[in-house]
């Protein structure tokens, strides 16, 4: 049996679908996950024996094993010509239309995102493929029903690429009977057809990491870089990667992560969503992480003031990249007053980012291109960053991240309402294979929900008072869940059971003892 006969392909293969899966291609794909996926595996229960702590009362901290590495003077790799200047950086699905306007809009870079902005049906992931190498080839149009064309102009954003994180499977493609990890599958085919073709362009194959939890998540990606690059004839180093620190558990150990991708590394990013998720999911059984209302919990409160801080000094001190996260109000063409309210947060948001020593940032829409290159261009005027920026000034110790004073804290009916319904809306949109919603004016992806349903279950495990004098309980929750899907379905009777479907799910995600991981773990299981 050749390696590639032994991976079964279970989704559709029509058309340019089997070019993306020729033969040396899932020889690839299969030798990555025979190589890596054990210790793939162990990774993941590493995290469960880890959180079995959490719950027993440990509290994260600095790593006692990694001080030499900490306390080192050892730097990253040099960033790439193309990486240098990442001032403003979009991010976004990887639908055809979306791909072509999203290197379009000016930004330096975009980052095509096969995670938490992505519903992952077979025919996004495979087809998101298909038009990540012609756009790679700048051979990608697009022509609408009414004929409205879309084209590459001749400058165009570098090209990056989220991967799905370590937990999440393919399950329509199978390797020695089991599915193959979501990583291997969005990192291996994009590696595997346009690694050369990228570097010939003067770019590379360069990549956005999510969800690690520790530096030997980072040292197992280390790994398959340095495999691909060996397997594919690449200069080490070709590979570059930015990881996301988007759990409050990376957020204690930076310096090792950045050390062990420093060959392959082009920074890191406060992914300030998953991070406030991640508090909840970590250590929300006590109530003294007991969050409030979403709204309340910006980039200013002392925990995320904290780890936006040291994620800065830690980038710079080693000659790396720190970027900036998504603000998540965006621009509405058909209402001026949500626009320029859109753009007055936006604007606000990056002039902190900047004023910290961010190198660049984030937008989840083109209208907001020009408003975070302004603040940008205002801070680093002909500089393509400010990595030499050294943050001496700033001291943060570990109680710093697990500070969780916000003034005023409130608990209100009105951000209770919310939560079940953006979680609703945004799931019915996911199990109908849209990963990235507008809600509300504003952009909602997995991350976002993450949050919504989390809170739903928090509340109700430490019994929140709502403004309104209701206590919040599994009874309270589960009804305000079903009123809301019922309301949802009667206003749009296409989605009803859409909407159903989604209640049955948040339900499950949002009502029990303890917290389910992730949401898009049991959501897979139902995706069309």
């Amino acid at each position: 049996m050749t390696q590639a006969s032994a991976i079964e392909v279970q989704g559709s293969t029509d058309g340019r679908r089997a070019e993306l899966l020729s033969d040396d291609a899932r020889s690839f794909l299969a030798d990555l996950t025979r190589t890596f996926g054990s210790r793939r595996q162990d990774l993941l229960r590493a995290r469960v024996a880890r959180q079995r702590g959490f719950d027993a009362g440990a509290l994260p901290d600095f790593l006692d094993g990694t001080l030499e590495v900490r306390e080192g003077t050892w730097q990253v790799a040099p960033p790439p010509a193309d990486l240098r200047d990442r001032r403003v950086e979009i991010t976004g699905p990887t639908d055809r239309r979306m791909v072509i306007n999203a290197l379009n809009c000016g930004a330096r870079v975009f980052m095509a995102d096969f995670e938490d902005a992505n519903s992952p049906t077979w025919a996004n992931m495979i087809d998101g493929q298909i038009n990540l190498f012609d756009a790679v080839r700048r051979q990608i149009d697009y022509t609408t029903d009414e004929g409205r064309e879309y084209r590459l102009n001749e400058r165009t954003a570098v090209l990056m690429v989220r991967p799905r994180g370590w937990h999440l499977v393919e399950r329509h493609v199978l390797v020695d009977g089991e599915p193959l990890p979501g990583a291997f599958f969005d990192f291996g085919l994009h590696a595997f057809h346009n690694a050369r073709a990228l570097l010939d362009r003067g770019s590379g194959p360069y990549f956005y990491l999510p969800k690690l939890e520790s530096h030997l998540e980072a040292r197992l990606w280390n790994d398959v870089f340095a495999f691909t690059e060996d397997r594919l004839g690449l200069e080490r180093g070709a590979i570059r990667a930015t990881v996301l620190i988007e759990t409050v558990l990376a957020a204690f150990e930076m310096d090792e992560i950045l050390y062990e991708l420093r060959d392959h590394s082009a920074g890191l990013n406060a992914g300030r969503w998953d991070y406030i998720f991640s508090v909840i999911k970590k250590l929300g059984t006590r109530e003294a992480f007991l969050l409030p209302n979403r709204g309340q919990v910006g980039m200013t409160v002392p925990f995320m003031q904290a780890y936006a801080r040291l994620l800065v000094k830690t980038c710079h001190r080693r000659g790396a990249h720190a970027m900036g996260g998504m603000s998540a109000f965006i621009p509405n063409r058909r209402d001026p007053e949500v626009t320029e309210s859109a753009i007055a947060h936006v604007r606000e948001d990056k002039q902190r980012e900047a004023s910290e020593g961010f190198d660049g940032t984030w937008v989840a829409h083109p209208d907001l291109v020009p408003v975070a290159l302004d603040v940008f261009d205002a801070t680093l005027s002909e500089r393509p960053n400010q990595v030499g920026r050294q943050r001496d000034d700033i001291e943060i110790e570990a109680g710093d991240l697990l500070d969780m004073r916000i003034d005023g804290a409130a608990f209100t009916a009105a951000e209770f309402q919310n939560n079940v319904s953006v979680a609703l809306q945004y799931l019915a949109a996911w199990l109908g294979g849209t990963g990235a919603v507008a809600i509300n004016n504003l952009m909602e992806d997995a991350a976002t929900a993450e949050i919504s349903r989390s809170q739903l279950w928090q509340w109700s495990r430490f019994g929140a008072r709502l403004d309104d004098g209701r206590i919040v309980t599994d009874a309270v929750v589960r009804a305000a869940i079903h009123a809301e899907a019922e309301r949802l379905a009667a206003n749009s009777p296409p989605d009803a059971a859409r909407y159903e479907s989604a209640a049955a799910l948040l339900e499950e995600t949002a009502i029990s003892d303890d917290l389910p991981e992730f949401l898009t773990l049991p959501a897979y299981e139902r995706l069309a």
